[in-house]
């Protein structure tokens, strides 16, 4: 007979906070069984009422607090109590990093069986705002006129926003503006309960290096009415935009971007800078969004490989070749593999305009090309992998542990993956050196993590 829940739905109980959920709910127990909360953090007292309950665990809502965390702030975003984009605004900057860190840690123990490896305290941003290099925003209609803005949480009803204070505020701006344009030029905002209407997304990258914009139209249809008017006024936003490029997406779906793309006006491409290397960026290409972030996150990679310049190097999951880049720099070769052919046609593009020779770049599944590799004769004297939150494959995993590289660089954006993949690399005769977990989106719950796995004897 299974046990009852300890509690009852829509009674109110005084409660301990004592951790945060991966989406930044704060986490009591009563008898055990957990309660999620949104808006709690830990160390706080208070008094909440149920407002749900399974079998494992239960949810509630915020009555009053008896006693506040110190790292307790007023959220700096108007918005944040509706919008779905941030998670952690209520909390110090300080505290967001503290909590990181201890997540990577428990996790790390939890699931990894890991314990006593040193994690170091996380990398976070002098100025943890305005760092996000590409918006995609949602449109719809709302009393007649063109709404833009994230979604409400848990929800598709879109939030009309001016601002965020995550986005580059160029890109707030041109949103802000395109939106008005097409509004006034009469394009209808995609209805995804009908499938009707046209424009579903507007979306604005920045090279925050270049100063380079580029702007994207996702439509339903390949016809914009107006078409000419609107590129006209969009071109005179700014001088910083070089590239308009719009984006057919006719299916039903919550995919934001379609299989057909077409330069509207100005470059295929803009550019921006990681460190020394330069990166092609089209409306498709995969690009870090924090990318001062990603140069502190790449040159731990880059540490953790101890290149001299005698050693192959493979990068699994290589996608647009950034991480291969960096490495190259001092590598003798890498070989970079992934599944997505944009992506790789994109990383060769990107070896080619910073002069890189010592690069090859391959499509296809990383658990059978680098097998594929290795039986022509291509060893890795090091193994660098940066995979999907989903984490590695276990077919791949298995073939690091074959091909048995002196050195494996794991950075991973899930420390849950991470704990498991590090757990099946060590039992395969590696030893997990050290961990560096880094911030790369301020006021969300996501972590990054470099990891230096070597080979035991």
């Amino acid at each position: 007979m299974s046990k009852q829940a300890p509690v009852v739905k829509n009674e109110t109980y005084l409660v301990s906070f004592e951790d945060l959920t991966h989406d930044g709910a704060g986490v009591a127990k009563v008898e055990g069984y957990p309660i999620f909360v949104k808006g709690a953090l830990p160390g706080e007292e208070g008094e909440v009422k149920i407002t749900k309950v399974n079998k494992g665990y239960a949810f509630g809502r915020l009555l009053n607090l008896k006693n506040e965390s110190p790292f307790r702030i007023e959220p700096n975003c108007p918005i944040y109590a509706k919008c779905g984009g941030c998670q952690l605004q209520h909390m110090s900057y300080e505290g967001q990093l503290e909590a990181k860190h201890k997540q990577v840690v428990e996790v790390l123990a939890r699931i990894g069986g890991i314990h006593n490896v040193p994690v170091h305290p996380v990398l976070g941003m002098d100025e943890p705002w305005r760092y996000r290099n590409k918006a995609q925003v949602p449109v719809g209609e709302r009393e007649g006129g063109l709404v833009a803005g994230f979604y409400q949480q848990r929800s598709h009803d879109i939030i009309d926003m001016e601002q965020c204070l995550i986005q580059e505020s160029i890109n707030d701006d041109i949103v802000q503006q395109v939106k008005k344009i097409c509004e006034k030029h009469g394009v209808r905002a995609y209805n995804e309960e009908r499938h009707s209407g046209n424009l579903r997304h507007i979306m604005a990258r920045y090279g925050q290096i270049t100063g380079e914009a580029m702007i994207v139209l996702v439509t339903r249809e390949e016809s914009l009415p107006n078409q000419k008017q609107i590129i006209e006024e969009i071109c005179n936003i700014s001088p910083k935009i070089m590239s308009i490029v719009q984006n057919v997406n006719n299916k039903r779906t919550n995919v934001i971007m379609g299989d057909k793309t077409k330069v509207l006006w100005g470059e295929e491409y803009i550019y921006d800078n990681i460190g020394d290397i330069k990166f092609a960026i089209s409306a498709r290409s995969f690009y870090q969004v924090n990318p001062k972030q990603t140069k502190v996150l790449y040159d731990k990679a880059l540490e953790y490989a101890d290149l001299n310049g005698t050693e192959n190097v493979i990068d699994a999951y290589c996608g647009i070749g950034t991480i291969s880049l960096f490495l190259a720099q001092r590598a003798k070769h890498v070989y970079g593999v992934e599944i997505v052919p944009e992506a790789i046609s994109d990383a060769k593009r990107n070896a080619k305009l910073n002069g890189f020779e010592n690069v090859d770049f391959a499509v296809g599944e990383a658990e059978k090309v680098i097998p594929w590799w290795y039986s022509t004769g291509i060893s890795a004297d090091v193994m660098v992998v940066d995979p999907p939150r989903k984490g590695c494959d276990e077919a791949l995993l298995q073939t690091i542990i074959d091909m048995k590289p002196k050195r494996v660089v794991y950075v991973s954006c899930n420390p849950a993956t991470l704990a498991r993949d590090l757990k099946v690399l060590e039992a395969g005769g590696f030893k997990t050196v050290e961990v560096q977990p880094v911030d790369m989106f301020p006021h969300t719950t996501h972590v990054e993590c470099c990891s230096l796995l070597v080979r035991k004897n």
